[in-house]
């Protein structure tokens, strides 16, 4: 068992991570933050505001610019916490499929990435955190303590992310969620600036046929969390 006070969850999207973040945080008393909210707000302000996704130096400039904040749950509404962007809560908005289709650009751009990295890893830094995202335990955190990387396949992924549109009401398409699934993979794995990909001394768990109590126990058995000072 690893004494943990940084742990590090990686994985594709809709692999679990926030939920098993959030459910794993909840239990050892540690901070949960899920970076991927950061690269998340930063589209949806371009899609908002008439950017070009591809227009990679504006981007970046309003990447620079914005004031994302990641608080506790202001709402009960089976959010896992509410998302900022200059003052406005855009928890929800962030998970639409227009931003899921776009995210990808976004958080290939180094300049973003460089942005949004120093904040994130001001608060590794605190300890009594679980990270969640897609560089983690290889750069925002690579000293952190366990590393966990969290995959499933792609067609389990896509059902997950499918289910969760259904139950808040929004327009959903297996198939057009799976594709646009397939092409995030592919950019985020081949992206050059901190490609998604598991850290050599991480821990790979497959969650495809786990349910979450299940996932939840594998990455319990590694670690024994730190008592606050």
């Amino acid at each position: 068992m690893v004494k943990a006070s940084r742990i590090a969850i990686d994985g594709p999207a809709a692999s679990g991570k926030s939920t098993i973040g959030q459910l794993l945080a909840e239990s050892l008393g540690y901070l949960y933050f899920d970076t991927g909210v950061m690269y998340r707000a930063v589209t949806w302000a371009c899609l908002e505001r008439g950017i070009p996704i591809g227009d990679e130096e504006a981007v970046t400039r309003l990447a620079q610019e914005l004031e994302i904040d990641v608080t506790r749950p202001t709402v009960a509404d089976g959010r896992q916490y509410t998302v900022w962007v200059d003052g406005e809560d855009v928890t929800w908005a962030i998970r639409r499929p227009e931003v899921d289709a776009n995210v990808s650009p976004v958080s290939a751009y180094p300049g973003v990435r460089a942005a949004l990295t120093a904040a994130q890893r001001r608060i590794g830094a605190a300890g009594r955190v679980v990270m969640v995202g897609r560089d983690i335990g290889t750069v925002v955190m690579p000293d952190a303590d366990l590393k966990i990387y969290l995959d499933a396949a792609v067609e389990e992924r896509a059902r997950r992310r499918y289910c969760e549109l259904v139950r808040r009401g929004e327009p959903a398409d297996y198939e057009a969620v799976l594709e646009a699934m397939k092409r995030r993979d592919i950019i985020d794995s081949t992206r050059a600036a901190a490609p998604l990909r598991a850290a050599p001394d991480a821990v790979v768990v497959d969650s495809t046929c786990l349910s979450i109590e299940e996932v939840l126990k594998r990455i319990g058995d590694l670690l024994c969390p730190v008592e606050e000072e």
